[in-house]
């Protein structure tokens, strides 16, 4: 009985040391030095601090169905995870470099999108759980695309129109199938055409049918400012984004 307490006891200072199963950041301490804790496993186990782990972090967003689709047909094409790349709230460019490493296993009905999370490496640890940026796939690639203001587009009953000039400068109305936005400009699926000249501003004159006297412009790219009729600049494009936290 002696040798069976002996033994207790040295499983109790075992005991006393407790290892974290993970390595990362540790926050304060809840328990100081020589107070009793509990190691029940339930609600009256006390808590003596909270560890996150930095290296690697995830980054969890909610997807939509169209980039779900997108991933799907790109992981069959080239059978490997879709390499993503995250922007920070501060930051003017996607620097951080990650891959997809879990998809959930069903579409939301209710929002149209899916949990998708995404592994990012941490090694000096700057990246710390709760922090919000933007995401993009980084595997897209280009694709040549027509860009207008947002406001050259104009609601015609179901369907949206676009105003451009024909040979006569008569405003012609061109119904149109719109894309995303990208840096303050509305990407043109179908419907318009290289040559075609785009009522750009002074909407209210435009009137289609009639004929009008044009004053060449050209449209520039502002991200942060939107886009205006300026001249000489070509646009430019950037993936869009879905908007995500990081986690531990």
């Amino acid at each position: 009985a002696a040798q069976a307490r002996a033994r207790q006891r040295a499983l109790d200072v075992d005991f006393a040391t407790v290892r974290a199963p993970i390595s990362g950041r540790i926050s304060d301490r809840r328990v100081d030095v020589g107070n009793l804790v509990s190691g029940d496993n339930n609600a009256n186990a006390t808590l003596l601090t909270t560890i996150n782990a930095l290296d690697p972090i995830y980054f969890t967003f909610d997807a939509s169905e169209a980039l779900f689709l997108k991933t799907q047909r790109e992981r069959a094409a080239h059978a490997a995870p879709a390499h993503v790349q995250v922007r920070l709230q501060d930051e003017a460019a996607y620097r951080w470099q990650g891959k997809l490493d879990f998809t959930d296993n069903g579409i939301d009905p209710h929002s149209g999108t899916i949990r998708v999370r995404a592994v990012l490496a941490n090694p000096d640890g700057f990246l710390t759980p709760g922090m919000f940026g933007n995401m993009r796939l980084a595997e897209g690639g280009s694709v040549k695309a027509l860009l207008v203001p947002d406001d050259a587009v104009h609601p015609d009953q179901a369907r949206k129109i676009v105003l451009t000039l024909d040979k006569d400068d008569t405003v012609v109305a061109k119904p149109v199938e719109l894309g995303p936005m990208v840096g303050g400009l509305r990407v043109v699926r179908s419907g318009l055409s290289p040559s075609d000249r785009v009522v750009i501003s002074n909407y209210q004159a435009a009137m289609t049918g009639a004929k009008v006297k044009p004053v060449r412009g050209s449209i520039t790219l502002d991200a942060k400012a939107g886009a205006t009729p300026t001249p000489g600049a070509e646009p430019a494009s950037e993936p869009q984004a879905a908007q995500a936290t990081l986690s531990h």
